[in-house]
């Protein structure tokens, strides 16, 4: 019996379809593109920040626009005050630029948060060994429909994190403001104390000439001459110590203002007594307005959005599939549909991890603003005490010392010279006023921590504002942090230095 055979079809050429694959998936590929890190370049940049005061200047008026306490002018040349110092420390300081940074990331998570997945191509392909075995090989191309909603919750998660990311910008902002004000009365009492000491070490010099001439005549014993000439040796110590406090002191501001430590900038000293920001309720302004409790609300929102999308995750997404085959020469169309069912898993693991960590988020913010409650109460008992004392020696001690002082130099001018009293007043007229200082200093440092703690009298939440890439080319984001979610995220710029 004679069997016709079939003729064999001649094999698909796939070369063609395979590039034209390769080519749909390259398209939608980015290129790597290698920055390279130049510290030189930088240190240059870094060396120079004030050379050029114009970019500030515009920071200023950005800032005065949001509402933020900002200086009528900004020009360093006539010296630096606390308010210019705390523009320039919202423009550079290193640890504002690196939250900023961060923050970038967590847009770039949020602008990409949502998209569908990525279409798959398939190819199976099956050689028969036969002598007249067809070739068979089948192309599917499948696809995810997001029927259940998660990419929506992924947005709405990722935006919830980038909200909390900037919050974050806007605590370190107002504690970077806080920190330099809190820097600037601690130098300026070292730099204070500096020159006190100087002016004692003269009136020492001034007293061991006297001595030498009362030992020379015979009018005072060497024990006593000693004790005088141990003391200059002392006070020329606790010169030296000062000028270093003082250095310290000026070092860690300017690294506050992001300027390099030999900056030639002049920097204007101000101690004066600060009154704190008064309210009715100060628990209730601390509730609505301090910046970390604000962190803390964020990143409840961020925990409740992570257990919302981890319980859309338990509803499944269909896969639906197509493509085109061929099994013995015959060609055929190829369609399929895929569907998990939720009755086994049903990401049980994932919703009970973020339950926890949502009742983790809720706690910290009630310790949290335990904590503040606690530090609040503490900072005015001790701007309190620090004033009563401050006023004290400022009425009575001081003024005291100073009329001990006088009536003394007018002894000597009479000739009734009492070495020892002259010293004694000295060194007690220095140490009142030098306690003074450390008083002043804690007064303005409580003062501070009251309104770091009471946070920005703004009427609105705070905004964070940051030199735009035209300013300082640093990473830029024009995005409201008043909302529940950002809602009108733009690009980001890289760093060009």
């Amino acid at each position: 019996m004679n069997h016709l055979k079939r003729p064999r079809r001649p094999r698909v050429a796939l070369p063609g379809l395979g590039s034209a694959v390769a080519l749909l998936t390259l398209v939608g590929c980015q290129s790597y593109e290698r920055v390279p890190l130049d510290l030189a370049d930088h240190r240059a940049a870094f060396d120079t920040r004030l050379d050029t005061t114009e970019p500030i200047s515009r920071f200023v008026d950005r800032l005065a626009e949001q509402g933020h306490a900002v200086p009528d002018r900004f020009d360093p040349s006539d010296g630096l005050s606390v308010a210019e110092g705390e523009v320039l420390a919202l423009f550079y300081n290193a640890d504002l630029r690196i939250a900023r940074l961060d923050a970038g990331v967590a847009l770039a998570t949020f602008e990409t948060a949502g998209l569908w997945e990525d279409p798959q191509f398939g190819f199976d392909g099956a050689e028969i060994l036969s002598p007249a075995g067809p070739f068979e090989y089948g192309l599917t191309l499948s696809l995810t429909i997001p029927v259940s909603g998660r990419l929506g919750v992924e947005k709405d998660r990722a935006g919830a994190a980038y909200e909390a990311e900037l919050r974050r910008i806007v605590d370190a902002e107002w504690s970077t403001r806080a920190a330099v004000r809190s820097a600037w009365a601690s130098w300026s009492v070292a730099s204070e104390r500096l020159r006190l000491l100087l002016e004692v070490i003269g009136q020492v010099e001034r007293v061991a000439e006297i001595t030498d001439r009362l030992e020379a005549a015979g009018e005072l014993t060497r024990v006593e001459a000693r004790l005088l000439r141990a003391e200059l040796v002392q006070t020329r110590a606790d010169v030296a110590q000062a000028t270093l406090d003082e250095a310290r002191a000026r070092i860690a501001l300017l690294g506050l203002m992001g300027l390099a430590p030999d900056a030639a900038v002049d920097l204007l000293p101000t101690i004066q007594p600060v009154l704190p920001t008064t309210h009715s309720d100060t628990i209730d302004r601390l509730i609505e307005a301090n910046t970390l409790l604000a962190v803390r609300r964020a990143e409840y929102r961020v925990a409740e959005e992570s257990l919302r999308l981890e319980v859309r995750k338990q509803y499944p997404d269909i896969t639906v599939g197509s493509g085109f085959g061929s099994e013995d020469n015959d060609d055929r169309v190829l369609l399929g549909v895929s569907l998990p069912i939720p009755i086994l898993n049903t990401n049980r693991a994932g919703i009970a991890e973020a339950r926890a960590r949502r009742q983790v988020a809720r706690v910290a913010a009630e310790t949290t603003f335990e904590q503040l409650s606690r530090e609040l109460t503490l900072s005015r008992a001790a701007y309190d005490a620090a004033r009563m004392q401050r006023a004290a020696f400022e009425r009575e001690l001081v003024p005291m010392l100073d009329e001990q002082s006088a009536e003394v130099e007018q002894l000597i001018n009479l000739g009734e010279v009492n070495t020892l009293l002259l010293l004694e007043t000295v060194t007690r007229r220095f140490d009142a006023k030098s306690r003074l200082l450390d008083l002043r200093l804690a007064e303005i440092a409580a003062a501070v921590e009251i309104d770091r703690l009471l946070g920005p009298d703004q009427t609105e939440s705070p905004v964070p504002v940051w030199p735009s890439n035209d300013e300082n080319n640093q990473h830029t984001t024009n995005t409201s942090a008043t909302g529940n979610t950002p809602a009108d995220a733009s690009t980001t710029n890289e760093d060009s230095r």
